[in-house]
């Protein structure tokens, strides 16, 4: 099967440990194995930031940067290019850090098929990913924004403007607290602020609440070993946006809004609304809290979260997201790692994977993609050398 939505061409300048690097592929999964520190994970975080966002490390625009290299590859700003297969046809996608910017800037472009594009949340409308890291095994025992961040990733790629509401809506969020604590204290302004944030709010938490319903049945049945989580929206919003209309519930926000000013001027914030919602999971067969269960419980329950959504993006939509997948398959049991590949390629997506032992992913054989990642340089490997998987290999 093949995928309507992969990156066949990907190049990097001054980013992280690269000075420059070209990995031309086709729409098959990619492998990336080396050793630890090779550069394997800096070559997903490129690829993330062909979505919304900062990425898979959450990081600074300043901190991706390439430091040292040599003199060829001085100078400010970081490049990551791109031509994605797309259900409508190739597109080019350029993104990286302003290198005319100040010292310290945080300015961010894209440039899609090579024109300018107004922001970042431009990129949504083309590519829709999801990615699994060694950090977010603590998912479940994090803090709620984490797992926001998370499912709005999911989000993102059945609804594209969602991505526009959450910057909109933070600004907002933003605007209104710097008012509340340095003044003055407009009513007017205050009102349009929270007007924009009861509309908006109640649009995130409507498409968040939509998300989990269907990813929850998609769930309900696991990918062969993996369990089946439970998963639902708590929050004062979410309560209210499942119990009234949409109108009723932009009311009651506003109003809620509107009678905490004093409250949110001496917090700062604000003390309602989807920024203080949290996804709640649920270990089905067990009926237990995700965040109780043993750390490779928490893992099988996130690759399933993940196996789902792959699966409903493909049946509602007709293509699978990118799936970025770093050291995933090393950490799991023979069984749940063939699943793992076998679901990979029954949705048609195109996942990168990376790991330290190439025999884990020889399974794939042909149909992936095999790259040698060392010090950086990237080497296309000859399916006849790889090693074979060694039986019941896996940590559980």
């Amino acid at each position: 099967m093949t995928p309507s939505l992969a990156v066949t061409r990907l190049t990097v300048t001054r980013f992280r440990s690269y000075a420059a690097a070209r990995l031309d592929c086709d729409a098959r999964p990619v492998v990336l194995t080396g050793p630890n520190g090779a550069g394997k994970t800096n070559l997903l975080e490129a690829v993330s930031f062909l979505s919304p966002g900062r990425g898979l490390r959450r990081a600074k625009l300043s901190e991706v940067e390439r430091i040292g290299g040599g003199a060829e590859w001085a100078g400010p700003g970081w490049a990551v290019a791109a031509t994605v297969l797309t259900p409508t046809g190739p597109v080019e996608l350029g993104t990286g850090r302003d290198p005319g910017a100040e010292a310290g800037s945080e300015r961010r472009l894209v440039h899609i098929d090579g024109r300018p594009a107004k922001g970042q949340v431009a990129l949504a409308e083309h590519v829709a990913m999801a990615w699994l890291t060694p950090q977010m095994d603590r998912l479940f025992t994090d803090a709620a924004s984490a797992r926001r961040r998370f499912l709005d990733r999911l989000v993102f790629g059945f609804d594209p403007a969602h991505a526009g509401r959450l910057t909109k809506y933070e600004n907002a969020l933003r605007e209104r607290a710097r008012i509340l604590r340095d003044g003055p204290h407009d009513p007017a302004w205050l009102g349009a602020l929270e007007d924009q944030m009861a509309t908006l709010g109640v649009a995130i938490a409507a498409a968040r609440a939509d998300m989990v319903s269907r990813l929850a049945a998609a769930s309900a049945q696991g990918v062969g070993p993996f369990p089946a989580p439970g998963l639902r929206m708590e929050g004062e919003v979410d309560a209210t946006v499942a119990d009234r209309p949409a109108l009723e519930a932009e009311d009651t926000l506003r109003a809620a809004l509107r009678d905490s000013r004093r409250r949110d001027a001496e917090s700062g914030g604000a003390a309602v609304g989807p920024h203080r919602s949290d996804l709640s999971v649920t270990y089905l067969a067990k009926s237990m809290p995700a965040e109780l269960g043993s750390t490779g419980e928490q893992k099988a329950l996130l690759v399933s979260i993940i196996l789902a959504n792959a699966r409903l993006m493909k049946a509602e939509t007709g293509t699978a997201p990118l799936l970025l997948l770093d050291e995933v398959a090393a950490h799991l049991d023979a069984d749940r790692r063939t699943a793992l590949f076998q679901e990979i390629l029954a949705t048609g997506s195109q996942a990168w994977l990376t790991g330290t032992d190439a025999a884990v992913f020889a399974e794939l054989g042909a149909a992936a993609t095999h790259i040698r990642v060392e010090d950086s340089h990237l080497t296309t490997l000859d399916l006849a050398a790889l090693p074979l998987s060694p039986p019941g290999r896996g940590s559980g």
